[in-house]
């Protein structure tokens, strides 16, 4: 008899909850009118490695300035990797970044960082 209760009460609120029109239900707050546009950011960039050398040439066709770098990680241990130092790339400007390593390069990669 407890248990035809109870699961009798739970029936009852789930087919009330149920039963609720759609506006009464409770969801996210969204503000009315046009979501900002994206800042277009980050500077197009290409590698080259050529033997133990790497050349790097980084074009920003956005308004805003970015300052990119050079990482070259070298294949041996015993080679030092190199981090360049940030090259303020302003709008519709072209950089060359270079580095090398003594003997085989490892992996090369930019990291950008917004002014």
């Amino acid at each position: 008899m407890r248990i035809f209760r109870s699961l009798a009460s739970v029936t009852v609120a789930v087919a009330l909850v149920m039963s609720l029109p759609y506006e009464a239900m409770p969801h996210a707050r969204v503000k009315p009118g046009k979501p900002p546009a994206p800042q277009l950011f980050g500077a197009e960039c290409r590698t080259r490695i050529t033997g133990s050398h790497v050349t790097a040439y980084c074009h920003n066709p956005y308004p805003g300035t970015d300052a990119v770098s050079l990482h070259v990680e070298c294949a041996r241990w015993w080679d030092l990797d190199t981090d360049g130092p940030p090259v303020d790339t302003g709008p519709a400007m072209t950089v060359r970044l270079t580095g090398r390593c003594w003997k085989e390069v490892g992996s090369v990669w930019i990291s950008h960082q917004k002014r």
